[in-house]
């Protein structure tokens, strides 16, 4: 049981999370890290493809460490995250932990980020230690850097049990956009204009 002392239980969505939250949530607000980018770095076994053809989503990744992994970065600069941080009801911070850890049990981890906001013009930290699932480089699903091209034509392709691919990079490219009038993800989209441009030329296989 969470005592009346006991920090809120806040968890920060940058992915799915954003566009399908978790339940039980009593307040919301966009923010985004700092140091850090988003990147269709992590295979989907379980949601977004299958073990014979997985699919690709977003995991988080330093910005230092991902330097280390692509050799040839579209946008060098970025180093901005923008999603929600989602406190969650107290008396429900058990079974919400349960159900985030089985969603996200495919190479994820749970770590402590802060969160900035932009406070009266200003960029600032709005909450400290908000928990964050993380496919860190050292797991098992984690592909690294793939050439746009090549992840678009992944993406576009690939279904999984939670539907297809491409559904997934476009409900979060929309989801991002709506989060604030600065927020931005050079990387994302422009993986949603190549798989958009595919499927323009029709029906994925």
């Amino acid at each position: 049981m969470v005592s009346a002392s006991s920090p809120p239980f806040v968890v920060f969505g940058y992915g799915s999370l954003i566009f399908k939250p978790p339940p039980h949530v009593i307040e919301q607000v966009p923010g985004f890290l700092k140091g850090y980018v988003r990147r269709f770095a992590q295979s989907s076994h379980d949601h977004r493809g299958t073990p014979e053809n997985p699919g690709r989503v977003v995991t988080l990744v330093h910005k230092e460490e991902w330097d280390k992994f692509s050799e040839q970065d579209a946008f060098p600069r970025e180093d901005v995250v923008w999603g929600v941080a989602y406190t969650i009801d107290p008396a429900y911070e058990a079974e919400v932990r349960d159900y985030l850890d089985y969603r996200e049990k495919d190479g994820y981890t749970m770590e402590t980020l802060d969160i900035h906001g932009i406070v009266d013009g200003e960029e600032s930290v709005i909450i400290h230690n908000a928990y964050c699932y993380v496919g860190r480089n050292d797991n098992p699903s984690f592909v690294g850097s793939e050439p746009l091209d090549n992840l678009a034509d992944r993406i576009w392709r690939t279904v999984g049990p939670s539907g297809p691919n491409k559904e997934y990079l476009f409900k979060l490219a929309d989801a991002v956009r709506e989060l604030s009038p600065n927020s931005h993800d050079s990387h994302l989209f422009a993986l949603e204009d190549l798989v958009k441009t595919l499927d323009a030329s029709g029906p994925s296989p």
